[in-house]
């Protein structure tokens, strides 16, 4: 009995394999409506199956000999095979079920009844003009090869057979370089380019210096890989390998994949180029520094002038030495670091950078001129990867935490928000997996993660986005109510976004849970008095008289201009370690929400005011 219950329990029933289109025709076929006979055997054990490409030449006859259509040029035909996939391409039932039986090079005469051809119901391939399709036929086939081919293009237009397998997996890709030795022939066998001698073909990917189809072939392709490519014609765009395009119905292009430049257009616009010199060691991008990393490289940076002018060698201006900097501290230009980590130890790089990713927002070195272009030919000669928190102790992972914190700290100081806010986060996501043992290490943690979740906070306030910054601040209300410093960060955030009744609730709030705060409440509720006045001020004359005129008539919205009424905080220093932020960031919530917020204080003070705008036609009105 236990073995029937376990062998019941093991049993998961198969899912049936969905009917193709295929498998529903061949269910058509009645005995004697398709017959085979041999006229010379084929070589080998195997036969073509769905996802093979076959090759074969076609010639139709009546029962009594008259040839009806055929490919080959001694019946009349253009002398090229036909090529089609098993599976893929559409064909008539007879081959559908014919060809598979049979071996390379094999030549065999099929005898079909129209059903088995083109008198087909509902047959997927049209007929000739005049042809018999009613009568019983001869098709002799001739299979001159298949084998497995990729299907580049879904039409079928461009297919690749491989010769010779190659290196790696990754493929050319716009705007990469390409080397490669390539020849071309027609269907019919006739060869109309050979690029195998001296240098190989050079072309830059994307700019259409091939023919898109063979373009199209080569990006599936590895280095060192042989194969042929078949194009057929309405992918033979006419390019500088193959500038006359004749009436070819198709070119089977044989290629050798000699090498490839990865070039890669960091930004999408063109502005920030890296292009590989040298190929590094390891697997693209697996062995990258893509993470936080100590990295050592020598760098030669040089501006884009005619001269090349070299500002800044490490083999000459630091006695050798390489330079050494963490990534994501903001240590190098912002375009400089988003190129080393898409480098692998041992590559060398040459990075084409805009003064905006280079040194108009770093440290100019003195002979760089303000807005100038640079150059960087970099070697990254290795680099360490942060410290592995698998294994650690609490107190260890604590350490660690807060030396990534203090980092963030430093860079929140300096003004690099999004840095500051990345090893934030950085250490929040770490602390998904650690898991407290005793009641002391679950409030040292707890404490730590909200003030984490604060800074990041801090962060989106200072960048300007306040509904993330309330995000931020919810996290830690919800594991602690009756956090004084979160409801009032959350409060500033509220205020920036215009929500003034929710900041007064939270900064009465703060009152309520600790008194010790209530000076930084006080000045808080105050500050947002002072903004609330200040706003409906701008409001009134903002709509003065709109409501004035005669049905039908709508004032002029006097606009202010903002710089006149622009409401500012203390210029104060950017510091976390503060106990509450002071800082304004109204403006800048506003021009980050772009106006969502813009009309929450003003439905907050009058509340009937949208039905009202929206009966006028203006309720997407922003008050500037």
């Amino acid at each position: 009995m236990a073995s029937e219950a376990d062998a019941e329990q093991s049993y998961v029933p198969q899912k049936k394999k969905s009917e193709s289109e295929d498998d529903k025709r061949r269910k058509k076929i009645v005995p004697g409506s398709l017959m085979k006979a041999l006229m010379r055997p084929g070589g080998g054990e195997s036969n073509p199956s769905d996802g093979d490409q076959i090759i074969y030449h076609c010639t139709v006859r009546t029962l009594d000999g008259v040839v009806v259509e055929s490919t080959r040029s001694e019946h009349g035909g253009k002398g090229i095979p036909i090529r089609n996939v098993l599976g893929k391409s559409k064909m008539i039932l007879g081959l559908l079920e014919g060809i598979p039986t049979m071996l390379k090079g094999e030549v065999a005469m099929f005898k079909m009844m129209p059903q088995m051809h083109y008198g087909e119901e509902d047959c997927p391939v049209p007929a000739p003009s005049s042809f018999p399709k009613e009568d019983d036929l001869h098709f002799e086939i001739e299979l001159m090869d298949f084998s497995k081919a990729k299907v580049v293009s879904d039409d079928l237009g461009v297919l690749k057979k491989v010769i010779d397998e190659g290196q790696g997996w990754e493929s050319p890709r716009e705007p990469y370089e390409v080397k490669a030795w390539i020849s071309a022939k027609t269907g019919d066998g006739k060869v109309i380019m050979s690029h195998t001698e001296g240098e190989p073909y050079f072309f830059t990917f994307g700019k259409c210096e091939v023919p898109k189809g063979l373009e199209m072939g080569i990006g599936t392709m590895t280095r060192k890989e042989k194969a042929v490519v078949y194009v057929t014609n309405q992918y033979l765009t006419p390019s500088p390998l193959l500038p006359m395009i004749e009436d070819y119905e198709e070119v089977h292009f044989e290629v050798e994949l000699v090498h490839f430049i990865q070039v890669r257009d960091m930004l999408g616009d063109g502005r920030l180029i890296k292009r590989r010199l040298h190929d590094g060691k390891g697997d693209f991008p697996m062995d990258c520094p893509l993470h936080d990393s100590l990295l050592q490289v020598h760098y030669k940076g040089m501006l884009l002038n005619e001269e090349k002018t070299v500002f800044y060698d490490t083999r000459v201006d630091n006695q050798g030495e390489p330079l050494e900097f963490s990534s994501g501290e903001g240590m190098v230009p912002e375009g400089f670091e988003m190129c080393v980590r898409l480098m692998l130890p041992g590559e060398i790089a040459l990075v084409t950078c805009p003064p905006d990713y280079a040194y108009d927002k770093f440290s100019r070195p003195p002979s760089v001129p303000e807005g100038a272009h640079v150059q960087w030919e970099i070697e990254l000669l290795g680099f360490e990867m942060p410290k592995d928190w698998t294994g650690l102790n609490f107190q260890e992972i604590m350490d660690e935490a807060e030396k990534i914190r203090v980092t963030g700290n430093r860079l929140f100081k300096e003004g690099k928000f999004e840095l500051a806010k990345a090893k934030y986060e950085k250490v929040l996501r770490e602390f998904n997996h650690v898991n407290p043992q005793t009641d002391e290490e679950g409030k040292v943690f707890l404490d730590t993660r909200n003030s984490l979740h604060l800074n990041v906070a801090a962060c989106f306030l200072k960048m300007g986005e306040c509904r993330k910054s309330i995000d931020a601040c919810n996290k830690v209300l919800d594991a602690t109510p009756v956090h004084a410093k979160a409801l009032y960060r959350r409060g500033m955030a509220y205020m920036a976004a215009g929500d003034f009744e929710e900041a007064r609730s939270d900064f009465q709030m703060m009152i309520k849970v600790d008194k010790s705060s209530e000076p930084d409440a006080t000045a808080a509720l105050a500050k947002l008095k002072k903004q609330e006045q200040e706003v409906e001020r701008k409001a009134r004359k903002q709509f003065k008289g709109l409501f004035d005129k005669k049905p039908g008539e709508i004032a002029e919205v006097q606009v202010e201009d903002r710089a006149g009424g622009e409401i500012t905080g203390e210029n104060q220093k950017n510091d976390l370690s503060a106990p509450f932020l002071e800082r304004d960031d109204s403006q800048h919530c506003n021009e980050a929400d772009g106006g969502q917020y813009g009309m929450g204080w003003f439905y907050s003070l009058w509340p009937s005011g949208r039905r009202i705008f929206s009966a006028l036609g203006i309720d997407k009105c922003t008050i500037l």
